[in-house]
C-alpha cells in the first residue's frame, strides 16, 4: 500500500526544509516540513505485507526517491529513525560501549557482521542500544550528506519523559506501527516500562498490554493511556483496547511546532514528527 499527500508549498531552497525518512520491516515513510512555516510539504508511505530484508528495503527507497522530485533536493536538515524491536535499553552508569552487541544478544539473535548504535538521554540517564540498516545509512549520506539517525524508542521516550515529568498519576503510552507497537507505562514521571512487541491480531495487542500492566500491578480500568501511531477511534485494536481500558485519549500534537492540516488525525505519523 502507497499513501501520497503533496502541496503546493515553496521547496527551492536548502535551507527552507527538513527531511525525516522512518524505516521499519515492513515500511518506510517521508516527511518534509518546511521550517519557515511549519507546513507539511511533502508526505509519503510506504507498508508491505511481509517483511522486507534491509536490502529490499534500500531497493523500495531508492525507488521511492527517483519518483519524486521534492525528495531529490537538498534539505537543511535530515533525521532518520528505526523503528525496530530489536534494541536494549541499558543503565547508562552500567553501559559500556565495548559490550554493545552482548546487551542485543540477551534476547535477540544478532550477526557478527551487524553494525550496532547507540543513543544516549540524559533524564533519564538511559543509553538504547540497536543495529541501524548501515547499507541505508550509507545510501543516505551519499544521497544528502551528513544526517542525524536515532531509534524510535530515544525519540519517544525523550519528548514523553519531558512531557510528563511532573505528572503524579501512572501514564501509559501506546505507539502502534503496522504489525509493532512500542509501550512506555510511567509513574510519578519516573520510566517503569519501555518495550515493543511485534503483534499480528487485537488478541496479540491486547494481551501484551495486560500483561504488562499486570507485572506492573497497575489497574486497566484506572489508568490514563494515551495512543498514537496508525490507530483510529473504533478500528478494531482501539475497540479491544477499550474493553479493558477506559481512560484513552489519542496524543496531543498542538505542542508540536509542525501544523497539521488534519487535526483527527494528527496522532499519525508522530515519529516522523519528533524527529522534525
Amino acid at each position: 500500500m502507497t499513501y501520497l499527500k503533496e502541496t503546493n508549498i515553496p521547496n527551492d531552497s536548502k535551507s527552507n526544509n527538513r527531511l525525516s525518512v522512518q524505516f521499519s520491516l515492513s515500511g518506510l515513510s517521508f516527511l518534509i516540513i518546511n521550517q519557515n512555516t511549519e507546513e507539511e510539504v511533502l508526505y509519503i508511505k510506504k507498508s508491505y505485507p511481509q517483511p522486507r530484508s534491509p536490502e529490499e528495503l534500500l531497493i523500495e527507497m531508492t525507488s521511492v526517491i527517483s519518483e519524486h522530485t521534492k525528495l531529490q533536493d537538498e534539505f537543511c536538515e535530515v533525521n532518520i529513525i528505526y523503528a525496530t524491536s530489536l534494541y536494549a535499553i541499558v543503565p547508562t552508569p552500567l553501559f559500556d560501549e565495548k559490550l554493545t552487541s552482548e546487551y542485543l544478544k540477551l534476547n535477540s539473535k544478532i550477526l557478527a557482521t551487524d553494525y550496532v548504535a547507540f543513543d544516549q538521554l540524559e533524564n533519564p540517564d538511559i543509553t538504547i542500544v540497536y543495529i541501524p540498516f548501515i547499507n541505508i545509512n550509507n545510501y543516505l549520506f551519499d544521497r544528502y550528506g551528513n544526517f542525524k539517525y536515532h531509534h524510535a524508542s530515544t525519540l519517544l521516550l525523550k519528548h514523553i519523559l519531558n512531557k510528563e515529568k511532573h505528572t503524579i498519576i501512572p501514564k501509559l503510552y501506546i505507539n502502534l506501527g503496522k504489525d509493532m507497537f512500542d509501550i512506555l507505562i510511567l509513574d510519578k514521571g519516573e520510566l517503569t516500562l519501555c518495550n515493543s512487541y511485534e503483534f499480528k491480531t487485537p488478541e496479540d495487542f491486547i494481551y501484551y498490554i495486560l500483561f504488562c500492566l499486570e507485572q506492573l500491578k497497575l489497574n486497566p480500568e484506572m489508568i490514563a493511556c494515551v495512543l498514537s501511531g496508525e490507530v483510529e477511534e473504533l478500528d478494531p485494536n482501539y475497540n479491544i483496547l477499550f474493553a479493558y481500558i477506559r481512560h484513552i485519549s489519542f496524543f496531543n500534537t498542538t505542542e508540536l511546532p509542525i501544523i497539521d492540516a488534519n487535526k483527527s488525525l494528527a496522532h499519525h505519523n508522530l515519529l516522523l514528527k519528533l524527529a522534525q
